[in-house]
């Protein structure tokens, strides 16, 4: 069974940890506004399998460390939560969602709508640009 639910900035760390930056101390995975943010959590029976937290400011929303554990990658779970804050943030008529994305992940976003745009960094020698849709 899936389940989509708000969680605390607390329990997504270990799986932020774990996907994106393994060989970091965890703290390299929490953000300075946690408490600021909305986070969820995709359960699959029970198990928290992917997360995203989701900052909102004026008329615009940012995603953030958005991950799905290694093992779980390609069965659709993240898809799932990001259709789910997709909606969520439309919901609240915002005007655009943006993210900062690995390179390599771009078409995953492209699916979604998002568009690159010329904003481009390098973080730990991964490369990243700026994602962003437009939802008015």
């Amino acid at each position: 069974m899936i389940s989509i639910k708000t969680i605390t900035a607390e329990e997504t760390y270990s799986l932020r940890h774990s996907v994106m930056w393994p060989n970091q101390p965890i703290s390299f995975v929490m953000l300075s506004d946690d408490e600021k943010g909305i986070h969820f959590g995709l359960f699959v029976n029970e198990i928290l399998t992917s997360v995203i937290s989701l900052f909102i400011s004026d008329k615009k929303a940012q995603f953030r460390k958005f991950a799905t554990l290694k093992h779980e990658q390609g069965k659709g779970y993240g898809t799932k939560l990001l259709k789910h804050t997709i909606n969520f943030v439309s919901a609240k008529t915002m005007e655009e969602l943006w993210c900062n994305a690995r390179t390599d992940k771009t078409k995953f976003y492209k699916k979604f709508g998002f568009t690159e745009t010329k904003k481009k960094f390098t973080k730990e020698n991964i490369d990243f640009v700026i994602l962003e849709k437009k939802l008015k």
